[in-house]
């Protein structure tokens, strides 16, 4: 059975622009439950949990996803899109964050297409300034394993687009192999991410980490 990763193109994107982001500076940055617009019912709460461990991985202070998700469920907020449509001004006083992360999943999961079993994680977010609510940053991230029979009749390619399909479910590869590598493209990838936070490892202490 052969399977293929690809990455969605960039080559045609310009590099972020970092002028808000430089002068903003921001510390700390809360991320807000992600929109959800895939079919999956766990998608956004995927999202959430990596994207809070790249940002942290990043140098930023992340607002503890328990304590954030408790304080909307007490003032009656159950909704991603109701958090969302928060007022900055609320936001920044019940948090105290710097800046607020908007995340926006469009496609998570595994679909079966015949004689291919297609898992993919597409999300996109963008992060405003809580104080000034100015855009800082904003970006894309696409990931997608392609699994097909490889050197098969027809009813062996499609015994393994079965069998694939299953396997993709029952280990939630989108959950724990494809949603991280999204997170961390879109948070820490070359001319697109984020630059790092004021808490990132030092080239000094990474270099030796392993000593």
């Amino acid at each position: 059975m052969a399977q293929t990763l690809l990455f969605s193109a960039c080559a045609t994107r310009e590099p972020a622009d970092y002028t808000a982001f430089a002068q903003a500076r921001p510390r700390s940055i809360l991320v807000l439950p992600p929109i959800n617009h895939s079919t999956e019912i766990q998608a956004g709460n995927s999202l959430l949990s990596w994207s809070s461990i790249s940002l942290a991985e990043k140098g930023y202070y992340v607002i503890p996803v328990a304590l954030s998700n408790e304080t909307f469920r007490q003032n009656g907020i159950t909704e991603p899109e109701e958090a969302h449509a928060l007022p900055l001004e609320r936001l920044r006083k019940i948090f105290g964050a710097d800046a607020v992360m908007y995340i926006t999943v469009e496609q998570f999961g595994t679909s079966f297409m015949v004689l291919t079993s297609l898992t993919q994680v597409r999300a996109k977010a963008r992060l405003v300034d809580a104080r000034s609510g100015t855009e800082l940053w904003h970006g894309e991230a696409e990931r997608h394993s392609n699994s097909q029979g490889a050197n098969q009749g027809l009813v062996g390619m499609l015994v393994s687009a079965v069998v694939d399909q299953i396997i993709n479910t029952s280990t939630d590869r989108a959950h724990t192999q494809i949603a991280p590598i999204v997170s961390g493209q879109l948070f820490c990838a070359d001319k697109y991410g984020l630059y790092p936070g004021p808490y990132a490892p030092t080239p000094e202490k990474q270099a030796g980490a392993g000593k």
